[in-house]
């Protein structure tokens, strides 16, 4: 029975309150375990639907179905914790492991504090090359 393409990698950059995060997933599967309130619904609300689908809409970001959180919300935050700008990437990486092949879907957001709206883009890698393992998103400083 041919083997079929499974989720293998999800990670997010400078997105919500995640610097730079990876989350290795076994056989296609995830467990994210935490307190109530602790983030697990909206990590994944950030990687399905909207890596999936790219739709922006804050009832489509919310677990719940607010539209109180904007794009923005996610990718700025506010208060101390907040960014004057900020350009983040969310990525989901599948793998077929009988062929030893991987592609990755990502979506990349760049965004100012008082300029409405965010710049959203989409990505497909599909040369076998895997982020963090053989580029980066960014540029590291010297």
């Amino acid at each position: 029975m041919p083997q079929r393409w499974k989720m293998n990698r999800a990670g997010l950059l400078n997105f919500w309150y995640y610097d730079d995060a990876e989350f290795v997933l076994e056989d296609g599967r995830l467990i994210l375990r935490g307190a109530n309130s602790s983030g697990k619904s909206v990590t994944m609300q950030s990687f399905i639907p909207l890596v999936l689908d790219g739709d922006k809409r804050p009832w489509r970001l919310d677990p719940f179905g607010s539209r109180d959180r904007r794009i923005e919300y996610y990718l700025l935050l506010d208060g101390e914790d907040g960014h004057n700008e900020r350009t983040a990437y969310l990525y989901l990486e599948f793998q077929d492991a009988d062929r030893e092949r991987y592609l990755t879907i990502g979506i990349g957001l760049r965004g100012r504090r008082n300029v409405a709206g965010v710049n959203f883009w989409g990505f497909v890698i599909t040369d076998n090359r895997r982020i963090n393992k053989d580029f980066k998103l960014y540029r590291s400083e010297p």
